[in-house]
């Protein structure tokens, strides 16, 4: 029986473990892919730790975990237009990405173009989708200076990409380790820490237009306090905490218009998802403890086996023990 990752009760990372599932069954409207790669976001071990922001869906238990998925159509559910068998898609899984075959909503789905790598594709439909949204919603015009807070991370990369390639000025926090990474991306560098607000006053003396802000709690109030118009800040780590700022939380998603956006800008060249990471499926805990510890940079993203790898849970359990979990 195919394998996925994810747990049956919340928790830490003790909780984790591959679990021998049943292949799933697509209904109305619904996609069968075989998983060829799965992007690792933080919501994912948040959802594990039983963390539910306001609004957000019940997660029910057993939970597969891994909420972006790329791979190829085996089998369409009754009325699903548009995909065939064999097509490369990506979008949303409805039941996890970390497995070998899931399911993905045919209206939040788009076809992976050849020249966008497995690995890219599994990093679009959350982060990359995310930061290129974001950069949407705040409507910034040619010549403004942008703040982005982590901008290290997957959301914050294409965040910083795309706002660069708008011809925007770009001005990011991040930890100093990554001050190499984060200039690369044509990013003006500012350590994140305490008296983070006098660092960005000193690399940007005539002040931010806007802030994308995806670290949250006093972070957020700092640099909240750098802007004169509140309606020009969006977070992505703190949806009630925004709004009670006078900003906005980055609004949602799963919109198949901003992921073929996004997937466009990756095939064009435009913009590079930066996957830093690429960790096989069996060592699925290795790739949620980077991303869990916060010091990942980049995007970590799980590479499937073909399903016809003959591996079984034993084994898989065993390098799962190997790995230290």
């Amino acid at each position: 029986m195919p394998l996925a990752y994810g747990y049956d009760r919340f928790g830490g990372a003790e909780v984790e473990r591959f679990a021998d599932l049943p292949q799933p069954t697509p209904g109305t409207g619904q996609l069968l892919i075989a998983v060829r790669a799965a992007g690792v976001n933080p919501v994912d071990w948040k959802r594990r730790s039983g963390r539910r922001p306001a609004g957000a869906p019940v997660v029910e238990l057993p939970a597969v975990m891994g909420g972006e998925a790329a791979g190829e159509v085996i089998a369409l559910g009754p009325g699903t237009t548009g995909f065939a068998v064999g097509d490369a898609v990506l979008g949303g899984p409805l039941t996890g990405g970390y497995a070998q075959y899931t399911l993905l909503p045919a209206r939040a789905a788009v076809h992976k173009p050849p020249e966008v790598s497995w690995t890219d594709a599994a990093a679009l439909p959350i982060a990359a989708a995310t930061g290129y949204g974001a950069l949407r919603q705040l409507g910034l015009p040619k010549g403004a200076t942008l703040l982005v807070t982590g901008v290290a991370g997957g959301v914050g990369v294409t965040a910083a990409q795309v706002a660069v390639g708008s011809r925007l000025t770009v001005v990011g926090s991040a930890a100093p380790a990554k001050r190499e990474f984060v200039e690369a991306l044509g990013v003006r560098f500012v350590a994140s820490g305490h008296g983070l607000a006098a660092r960005i006053r000193a690399v940007a003396p005539q002040g931010v237009d806007g802030v994308l802000d995806l670290v949250g709690g006093e972070v957020l109030e700092e640099t909240a306090a750098l802007l004169t118009d509140r309606t020009k800040l969006v977070s992505g780590a703190a949806r009630e905490a925004v709004a009670a700022l006078g900003g906005a939380p980055v609004g949602p998603v799963r919109d198949p218009a901003l992921l073929g956006a996004v997937v466009e800008l990756v095939r064009s060249g435009a913009l590079d998802p930066k996957v830093t990471r690429v960790v096989p499926f069996e060592q699925a805990a290795l790739a949620v403890r980077a991303v869990e510890g916060g010091h990942s940079q980049g995007k970590t993203v799980l590479e499937m086996p073909h399903p016809g790898a003959g591996l079984t849970p034993n084994a898989w359990t065993a390098e799962w023990r190997r790995a230290g979990t």
